[in-house]
């Protein structure tokens, strides 16, 4: 089975259990909406790729894991989208949640995504000595003091590191995705730690370019947010340029951190080929 194949049906298990006849109708459409039709997927992908460079014994843990962090992902953009932060009226080429469903339904969706992506691990058949390790990452991504919670709360700050913030709003989940593939696998999550975190900043600096370079038909979301909003910003403090170089050292630096493993080669095609979609059209034009 595919990763996509096996990433979309631990999706749809997880949200079937939140669509029961007894359940408010609503919040269970708006939590389907918020996951489906699928974006990149990235961090569930790089979960799973990272789970087979080590071996991935144990897939079914493995699955859960990856649409965890996926569920996470989802809830952070429900948030993102609110009114009371980025006030975004898209997301993936779609009404954001609070617009198709309220203000209302879109706060307790990414509740429920959060907690859902808790629940759905315990329902996984696995060595037992695995699961303490693959709960503990994924609640230090969502949480404090490192998590996306405490990303997002920076914004709120009348100062913060960009780094910090580039850490924790978007590196905590790419950390816990190399980290999950690994302690799924059964092996030491810690060395993975160093791919996901690269990885997460090159992320961050990639949206910072487009949010900058791009325009609202290639990203399906508003731009110019970081501008309007006086958020932190790769290109407000290296400029297009610098930003850029930013880019390619931290891939370079994401390569150069996988650990010795059997699928490094098929990891590393992955990261170059994600690091190259993830450029704006009209900058990678220039670069090509």
């Amino acid at each position: 089975m595919d990763s996509s194949t096996r990433i979309e049906q631990a999706l749809s298990a997880a949200l079937a259990r939140a669509e029961t006849p007894s359940a408010p109708s609503k919040l269970a459409s708006a939590m389907s909406y918020a996951v489906f039709p699928r974006g990149a997927r990235v961090r569930p992908r790089l979960c799973l790729a990272a789970a087979a460079a080590c071996g991935d014994d144990q897939p079914a843990l493995t699955d859960a894991a990856a649409a965890s962090i996926e569920l996470l992902h989802c809830a952070s953009l429900v948030h993102d989208d609110l009114p009371c932060f980025d006030d975004a009226a898209l997301r993936r080429g779609k009404p954001s949640v609070h617009v198709a469903y309220g203000e209302r339904i879109a706060v307790l969706a990414g509740d429920a995504l959060i907690v859902l992506a808790f629940e759905q691990l315990a329902y996984v058949p696995c060595s037992p000595e695995r699961l303490p390790h693959v709960m503990r990452i994924v609640g230090q991504s969502v949480g404090m003091p490192g998590g996306i919670a405490a990303g997002q709360a920076w914004e709120c700050e009348p100062f913060c590191n960009l780094v910090e913030y580039h850490e924790q709003k978007t590196g905590a989940l790419f950390s816990a995705a190399t980290m999950l593939g690994a302690a799924a696998a059964g092996h030491d999550p810690e060395p993975w730690r160093a791919v996901g975190a690269q990885l997460g900043l090159a992320y961050q600096v990639a949206d910072d370019l487009r949010d900058a370079a791009a325009d609202e038909d290639e990203l399906g979301k508003p731009v110019g947010k970081d501008v309007t909003l006086g958020r932190p910003s790769a290109v407000r403090d290296l400029g297009i340029d610098g930003a850029m170089r930013r880019l390619e050292s931290l891939v370079k630096g994401a390569i150069a951190a996988i650990p010795p493993c059997p699928g490094a080669g098929d990891l590393r095609t992955l990261i170059l080929s994600e690091a190259k979609r993830l450029v704006p059209k009209r900058l990678a034009q220039v670069a090509a």
